[in-house]
């Protein structure tokens, strides 16, 4: 996908914190607590996803970025601009796609993106608004109603929306719920497509797969404070776990005591040999075990490893966080 009407974006982006948090708590008129001092820094030109259970404070936490929600205490900055002092010129820079699909239903594709981009004061600019709805497989829609498009469609009326004013942030609340599959994977391209023109993208997800796939750093966020901020990688290796699953020829009756003291586990009715262990494990513990096996002259039919997902890792950590 050509995105070409964001990259004057990508040169003045570096690696600096284009959003900061700090110290931001949220409490609601009943007392009840949204945000409890919470600190986190986006980098520019990153894609970031916030995972956490409902009621979490995701959508809370974007809220406030955006300006929509007020804040009980702490700051946050924009570019280096204060979103309560700077409010205007801090919004200019964000785009918000919000999850659910509020549309003027007897307006058309085109007028509806056009108006946004005028409502944040920026001059008209048809060949850019041609570009992002091209962009987005809208442009043959352009004038139909909005009433008349399926809700995949919508979606990427909301993001068109979204774009239309050249922000460089874009959030992103739940992008990809109610759509199938494939759409769903268009929108993933889509978005590695901003990011390589140098949008900055936030992203919140109850696709733990979708976080997974497309994003450079994960934010476990529950019970409105941020448990974790990592770049994937880092917590796949770190925090993801494997097993050893070794198939045998002939059940076993029992273990040895070799095999127990290394920590192996007899499943599926002593055809089976389980070790569990941390992804950054040397492989001279696994030669170990193998060893230890053929020492004891078990036949073994086949071997094979998992590994645990982002999945596996945000329940650990969510588990642990509530615990």
């Amino acid at each position: 996908m050509d995105m070409n009407c964001f990259k004057g974006q990508a040169d003045t982006l570096g690696m600096s914190s284009i959003i900061e948090v700090r110290n931001v708590t949220k409490k609601y008129a009943d007392e009840k607590m949204a945000l409890a001092d919470l600190s986190v820094n986006i980098t520019a030109g990153e894609i970031i996803a916030l995972l956490g259970p409902n009621g979490a404070g995701k959508t809370t936490l974007i809220s406030i970025i955006c300006g929509l929600t007020t804040l009980t205490a702490g700051s946050v900055f924009v570019d280096g601009l204060d979103i309560e002092t700077d409010y205007r010129k801090a919004r200019s820079l964000i785009g918000l796609v919000p999850q659910e699909l509020v549309l003027e239903p007897f307006e058309t594709v085109l007028g509806t993106v056009t108006l946004s981009r005028g409502l944040f004061g920026k001059s008209p600019n048809p060949e850019l608004i041609k570009s992002i709805l091209e962009n987005l497989s809208l442009w043959d829609k352009r004038a139909s109603p909005i009433r008349e498009l399926s809700g995949g469609m919508k979606r990427r009326v909301l993001i068109a929306k979204a774009l239309s004013h050249e922000p460089k942030i874009l959030f992103l609340d739940e992008p990809t719920a109610g759509v199938d599959v494939d759409l769903r994977r268009d929108m993933w391209r889509l978005i590695k497509d901003l990011k390589a023109s140098g949008v900055t993208v936030v992203l919140t997800t109850h696709y733990i797969e979708e976080a997974e796939e497309i994003a450079d750093r994960i934010a476990v966020i529950d019970g409105g404070k941020i448990l974790l901020v990592e770049d994937k990688s880092v917590l796949m290796e770190r925090l993801g776990k494997k097993q050893l699953s070794i198939d045998l020829d002939k059940p076993l009756s029992g273990l040895s005591g070799t095999l127990i003291d290394l920590g192996i586990i007899l499943e599926n009715n002593g055809k089976r040999l389980i070790y569990n262990y941390n992804v950054d494990l040397s492989d001279s513990k696994i030669s170990e075990i193998l060893l230890a096996i053929r020492s004891e002259q078990i036949q073994i039919n086949d071997v094979h490893t998992e590994q645990s997902s982002l999945e596996d890792i945000f329940i650990e950590l969510v588990t642990e966080g509530q615990s």
